[in-house]
């Protein structure tokens, strides 16, 4: 007699959020104001300006920037203002910081957009592993807005989870 196998994991009725499969696309650019100061310390606004004016913004188009300084100066607030006016006609998304700052607005937009009535009373796994890096942000800004609507929450892979929730 030939044993039938099967999956179980499908069986199991998990919902399964894989964030890696839901980045979003698009280029990650850090625009560094450090090669605009004077003497690697000083903005000047004059010269600044004429950056802005002369500057290739089309280049930014649907791409995800970071603005910041890379060179401890002090910048005035509305340089960067300034170069975020600049970048919304064509970056997709614009935030002060590093890279690291960027991908954490990315993936908190990506999380507020997620439907709650997708997970309402669900037993969800959200997947551990993944080949691009996912800041551990993302997933604690999935678990506080899954938790009070899931039924159990876990953390891993479906054939070997991590529980962190269950509903009573």
């Amino acid at each position: 007699m030939e044993e039938i196998i099967s999956n179980k994991v499908n069986q199991s009725g998990l919902l399964q959020i894989d964030l890696e499969e839901l980045r979003p696309k698009g280029e990650r650019l850090f625009f560094d104001i450090a090669p605009h100061l004077f003497m690697g310390q000083v903005l000047r606004e004059k010269e600044f300006r004429n950056f802005i004016k002369e500057h290739h913004w089309a280049q930014y188009a649907g791409k995800h920037v970071a603005i910041g300084c890379s060179v401890d100066a002090i910048i005035p607030t509305w340089a960067f203002m300034l170069l975020s006016i600049q970048l919304s006609s064509f970056a997709k998304t614009i935030v002060f910081g590093d890279l690291q700052d960027l991908e954490k607005v990315i993936f908190n937009q990506l999380i507020d957009q997620l439907n709650p009535s997708d997970f309402e009373g669900a037993r969800v796994v959200v997947k551990g592993c993944s080949k691009e890096s996912i800041p551990t942000d993302a997933y604690v800004q999935l678990s506080h807005k899954l938790e009070p609507i899931v039924k159990s929450l876990f953390f891993g892979e479906p054939c070997s989870t991590v529980p962190l929730f269950k509903r009573k």
